[in-house]
């Protein structure tokens, strides 16, 4: 584009395109952020954030575009060319160098000296000032691996404005923090945009949002949905940006639901469970028989609760109890023999084995709930095969063909017959649906109807509203890794269920 950047803006994208092979990863986005300003940098799983930061900071090349900072053309071919323009990036899982000190990590590469050594005493100095510029009183000597997460994002921040950064990319940087650690971040960042800096907070808490930041860039699928003042932008229009719906444009309840029975049986029961910098004390009953979904914004604590649930992760916190029994999860393997079965969000990375058959894949859990004395016979093996393939309409040849050969919607239906293979009472479906056909999809739902009729009990972790209201008996809702509301039959809605996720009904803005 050929129009001159805004006034007083300190950095400027234009028309950004990113393109990777069978995928358009960025489509004519624009970014500006202003001197003084904390921009955040807003978005659902896929939307391009990390992929505009990624052209940002010189580790990809636009296909598309100009970048302008401080009025002048950039295009910055490396990390390093985008520090030696003025911008650093501090990432939630801080690049320092864990095993050295608090001072060398500062000065790496520009400890003063001469004649090839190394002024101690002028590195100490220096390091000491840069710490004192965010009020850090911190032994420089110390090991960056002994300080907290926190201190040691602190640490980077300052390496950053020693680099003389004037634009600071603040990537999650609170998902590992604690509220205090996180006050103390926002006024070290309040302070900085008092002197001038811009920053680019790129978060998935609305409530940090609303907190600290100025104005408000929404991507979506690799566009751009818009720019905003945050004060501007009411927290329910704000999710609906982030998910491409309004609430009048989502279906509402399957007719066939039943309502909720608080007498069915109880599968698996949880109170005050809860693991630090993943989820805040949770209460949780999945009864027979019905399917509950598990509502939230991407890093609401959705599949944090799955692998707590489900053994992956331990708790620090809370009860678990499987049939009214107290348990303690120490792994997976644990949950599957007490007859809890998961499904994973990430279908090729956590689920298939690709290189291997449709039949290899399918027994894999049912092999492991019996151990290895116990193996499952070829002759069963074909037999649950065949049945699944039917039963699922799962679309192959054969039971022998490679999984990495069939639809994405197709090797979904694997995942769950692996587990329905199992038995199990209650199975967890974390995106059950995601990158898969209509069709897929459809069959899919009505088989989570069909587990329903059978008496298993379901948990339906799901981004979108409408999958959650269409198929859901009851549904909890997760904000800012915390229950914030708790629905059932009539009372789900797309409107109480947006609102709850954003928090609008909290007395902010609605």
């Amino acid at each position: 584009m050929s129009s001159s950047p805004e006034e007083n803006a300190l950095l400027c994208l234009r028309g950004i395109g990113k393109r990777f092979p069978g995928v358009v990863a960025l489509a004519g986005v624009d970014l500006t952020v202003r001197a003084g300003e904390i921009h955040a940098l807003l978005g659902e799983n896929g939307a391009g954030k990390s992929t505009l930061i990624k052209v940002l900071t010189g580790v990809y090349s636009a296909d598309d575009g100009e970048m302008t900072f401080d009025g002048r053309p950039a295009r910055p071919g490396s990390p390093k060319d985008a520090e030696r323009l003025g911008i650093s990036t501090v990432y939630q899982e801080v690049n320092l160098l864990p095993a050295l000190s608090v001072g060398e990590n500062l000065l790496l590469g520009r400890q003063p000296g001469r004649a090839g050594f190394i002024n101690g005493r002028a590195s100490r100095r220096h390091a000491l000032a840069a710490l004192a510029r965010l009020g850090l009183d911190l032994d420089v000597d110390a090991e960056l691996g002994t300080l907290s997460v926190a201190l040691q994002q602190m640490v980077a921040i300052a390496r950053a404005l020693d680099l003389n950064a004037r634009l600071l990319i603040l990537d999650e940087p609170t998902a590992s923090l604690d509220e205090r650690e996180v006050e103390e971040l926002f006024s070290v960042m309040r302070r900085l945009r008092g002197e001038g800096l811009g920053i680019i907070f790129v978060t998935h808490f609305l409530d940090q949002v609303y907190s600290v930041t100025d104005r408000i860039t929404v991507l979506r699928n690799g566009t751009l949905v818009g720019e905003y003042l945050t004060a501007d932008l009411p927290r329910l229009s704000l999710v609906s940006k982030m998910i491409g719906r309004e609430v009048n444009d989502i279906a509402g309840r399957a007719d066939d639901l039943p309502p909720p029975d608080d007498t069915a049986p109880a599968i698996v029961q949880t109170h005050g469970l809860a693991r630090r910098d993943a989820l805040h004390p949770l209460d949780l009953t999945l009864r027979r028989g019905e399917v509950t979904g598990l509502a939230g914004l991407l890093g609401s604590g959705r599949t944090e609760t799955a692998r707590l649930l489900f053994g992956i992760d331990r708790a620090d916190g809370g009860e678990l109890s499987v049939r009214g029994k107290p348990v303690r999860m120490k792994s997976a393997r644990d949950a599957v023999r007490l007859g809890l079965a998961f499904c994973s969000e990430d279908r090729k990375a956590e689920g298939i084995l690709p290189n291997l058959s449709i039949r290899e894949n399918l027994i894999l859990a049912l092999q492991g709930k019996q151990g290895i004395w116990k193996t499952v016979s070829r002759a069963e093996q074909d037999k649950l095969c065949e049945h699944y393939i039917a039963a699922l309409r799962i679309k192959t040849p054969n039971a022998e063909t490679p999984i990495k050969n069939l639809s994405g919607g197709n090797q979904q239906k694997v995942l769950l017959a692996r587990w329905l293979a199992t038995q199990p009472e209650l199975i967890i479906l974390d995106e059950p649906t995601r990158g898969i056909d209509i069709g897929a999809r459809a069959e899919i739902e009505a088989l989570i109807g069909r587990l329903r009729g059978q008496g298993l009990a379901v948990l339906l972790i799901s981004s979108e509203i409408e999958e959650i209201v269409r198929n859901s008996t009851r549904v909890v809702v997760l904000r800012e890794r915390r229950r914030t509301a708790a629905l059932d039959g009539d009372a789900i809605t797309p409107e109480a269920l947006m609102r709850s996720m954003a928090g609008a009904h909290e007395g902010g803005q609605a």
